[in-house]
């Protein structure tokens, strides 16, 4: 749902959608949201990436056209429409009506609303995080630049986002194309979070495997190791029982307008091309091993110190 009630200055919220065809060929995020600068000037907007051919458009609309609901996920802009259950596009070049289903959302649980646990009840952190859906299938088809793509049969993923400001440093990486029989589906993140005058690094992974999702996190109690060489991103992450190993390859991506004190004036690399091979253990035994296609993967700012 839509937190941003009441807001008016250094605020922004958005959501993240991925759609990916059954053939991957094509892939694209779009992301509809709104911007609340510190003088008050405000905005909605909708940013496409062609995870493909790595551009991104920025397409922006007046604050009258964004019209959340206030009882559930779901957002006209212009229009344009965004819940958990269908997206209808209708931009310049893109434009079409998809549905979801079989949507697997990060489980709510007493004390851990979502996926940054207690840290949800935190009212001044710089950005606050939430799962829509790990993983889902997708019907439909869009006219994108004068030819119909269909992505019935194809895979899609949500997010979002809403605070003041992106951190001034995190990795974030996401895949569901798994070679695997049932959904799989990965989401993890290192950020560098401000805390009462000072910081932490904060870290959040996502596992869902054979039914069942596994966290890492810091508010689990898990423990993170972080290393990036060249195009390479390794991630660790270790509970009491479960292990997982990630090693992401980074591959060309599109620039993205990111928000700083809410206004949309930063600036994001996101590939949507790059890989991501997971090896998952129960205590010693490994229990899984693939790579996973079609993977977002961000790695911005001063990430040295994250490492």
């Amino acid at each position: 749902m839509y937190h941003g009630w009441g807001k008016s200055r250094r605020y922004f919220e958005g959501w993240y959608v991925k759609l990916v065809d059954a053939g991957e060929q094509h892939a694209l995020a779009v992301i509809p949201g709104i911007s609340f600068d510190a003088d008050g000037s405000t905005h909605a907007f909708i940013q496409v990436l062609d995870g493909k051919r790595c551009t991104a458009a920025y397409h922006e609309f007046d604050t009258a056209d964004f019209r959340p609901s206030p009882h559930a996920f779901a957002i006209e802009l212009g229009n344009n429409f965004f819940s958990n259950q269908m997206v209808r596009l209708d931009l310049p070049g893109l434009s079409g009506e998809l549905r979801f289903s079989g949507l697997q959302p990060w489980p709510k649980m007493l004390g851990a609303p979502g996926i940054m646990g207690w840290y949800s009840f935190v009212p001044f952190m710089e950005c606050y995080h939430g799962i829509v859906s790990l993983d889902h299938h997708i019907e439909g088809a869009l006219q994108w630049d004068g030819r119909r793509v269909d992505f019935s049969g194809g895979r899609g993923y949500m997010e979002k986002d809403w605070g003041q400001s992106f951190p001034s440093s995190w990795i974030w990486m996401q895949t569901n194309h798994f070679d695997a029989g049932g959904p799989v589906s990965l989401t993890a993140s290192v950020a560098k979070i401000p805390w009462l005058g000072s910081h932490f690094i904060g870290y959040i992974a996502g596992f869902l495997y054979g039914g069942k999702l596994y966290r890492f996190a810091t508010y689990t109690g898990a423990r993170m190791r972080a290393a990036i060489e060249g195009q390479e991103v390794r991630l660790s992450f270790q509970d009491g029982r479960h292990r997982i190993e990630i090693t992401a390859h980074k591959a060309e991506g599109g620039d993205l307008i990111s928000p700083v004190l809410g206004e949309m004036r930063g600036k994001v690399n996101e590939s949507m091309q790059s890989t991501v091979s997971v090896e998952f253990y129960d205590r010693k035994q490994l229990i899984f091993s693939g790579a996973g296609r079609n993977a977002g993967l961000e790695v911005a700012g001063p990430v040295g110190e994250l490492l």
